[in-house]
């Protein structure tokens, strides 16, 4: 067999900086020693790997890219090779670590009080609590302002009653960040601690992929919070949920790339094994234009993701620029991982090696946090000028009110 040395293309590398390299490295590192080890039997079993939320916390990977209450203080670039490289060991495990920071704990640190902060921020960043975000809901996805779960004012207090669907998380988690519509109309997001009256995490799906990650349905009946348990400023809900989407589609375009890495580096290693008609299945064409096109898709797909990336660090809007990242990383995802079982032959089809679970979880990125489709039509929107193009500007797009808006 002939030496595998993993892809990495110096042009690219050349523009990380020497932190954001020790980052990639120290990651790839843990994933080789304490995740592909295990990560199949917990696939195969269907449970989270929870021995590894303490060593991760240790290691500064839930929020690093926010600032105090413990947390790394990253860049973006940074945060994004850290999901890149968890997904290179399974799209699950990025997943959890995705939910906790850019959906939970981003939020909060962003938009909660101080006290919100003072009690959360650090659990969550440490993995002493978990988080969940909770805004798709059975009869709703791809449209977020469609969601029918309701917040009546009652006193002091919100009475919250409805349900949520495919909630990562969900069966793990110590407080999920919940939105609801209020008598008003506005959406807005709440704190809501596992415990509560009324807040019941359901039944965990049965899924096609993802099978390491718990996701779970959540219950809303009559469930009491306290006015203290609002995120954000009145009116602000709608606004805030839209960031959140924006931070965890970047931790998703980022994941996709390491799974398209990840099928690259087992289809080089199986072309240079495996042997057909007297020579290494390398030597064929064929094999040879499906590997070209993972390489094609890693490389195009990374320089999307750390461009988003770059614009954060910048405090630029990137909507645009995440969507298009999320849209082609996680289809071309499913490409490398379909084309890397094609090259595995009959043994890709088993269980026997990792390209079958990459297929699997493949499929996923390409439904949750906005559809292909979805993001397909936000590009034509763009180009089209239909939406505006707000890279440059602090503010919501127009795109949020003209594409979403949905009658009460």
């Amino acid at each position: 067999m002939a030496n595998f040395q993993p892809l990495d293309f110096l042009q690219l590398d050349d523009l990380l900086s020497d932190e954001e390299t020790l980052v990639r490295d120290s990651v790839r590192a843990f994933v080789e020693e304490n995740v592909l080890p295990i990560i199949e039997d917990c696939y195969q079993d269907g449970k989270f790997p929870e021995q590894l939320i303490k060593p991760m916390g240790d290691l500064g990977y839930f929020g690093a890219n926010l600032e105090g209450y413990g947390c790394a203080g990253l860049n973006n670039v940074a945060y994004g090779l850290i999901m890149q490289e968890l997904e290179r060991g399974d799209s699950g495990l990025r997943s959890f670590v995705s939910v906790q920071g850019a959906l939970v704990m981003y939020p909060i640190h962003s938009f909660g009080s101080e006290d919100q902060k003072q009690r959360w921020l650090p659990k969550l960043q440490s993995g002493e609590a978990i988080g969940c975000f909770g805004l798709t809901e059975p009869d709703f996805g791809s449209n977020p302002s469609g969601l029918r779960t309701r917040a009546r004012k009652d006193g002091d207090s919100y009475v919250l009653n409805g349900a949520k669907a495919w909630i990562t998380n969900g069966g793990l988690a110590h407080v999920a960040v919940a939105w609801a519509r209020c008598e008003d109309g506005i959406i807005r997001g709440f704190l809501v601690e596992k415990g509560t009256p009324g807040f019941i995490a359901g039944k965990a799906e049965e899924k096609m992929g993802h099978r390491a990650s718990p996701t779970n349905e959540l219950v809303f009946d009559n469930c009491v919070i306290p006015a203290h348990c609002l995120l954000g400023n009145e009116g602000e809900g709608f606004k805030i949920a839209m960031a959140c989407l924006d931070n965890g589609r970047y931790t998703v375009a980022a994941g996709a790339t390491g799974l398209i890495r990840a099928c690259m580096e087992a289809s080089v290693r199986y072309a240079q094994d495996r042997r057909a008609f007297g020579r290494e299945i390398g030597k064929f064409q064929l094999i040879q234009q499906k590997i070209a096109s993972m390489v094609q898709y890693y490389d195009a797909a990374r320089l999307l993701y750390l461009r988003a990336g770059w614009l954060k660090n910048l405090g630029k809007r990137n909507t645009r620029e995440t969507s298009l990242a999320k849209w082609f990383a996680t289809d071309a995802s499913f490409s490398a991982a379909s084309e890397a079982l094609q090259i595995h032959g009959a043994y890709g089809y088993s269980d026997e090696y990792d390209v079958e679970r990459y297929l699997r979880n493949s499929k996923g990125a390409v439904i949750y946090e906005g559809t292909s489709e979805i993001h397909q039509l936000m590009q034509a929107g763009y180009a089209l000028g239909y939406r505006e193009d707000a890279s440059l500007r602090c503010e919501l797009p127009a795109y949020d009110a003209e594409y979403w808006q949905e009658p009460l």
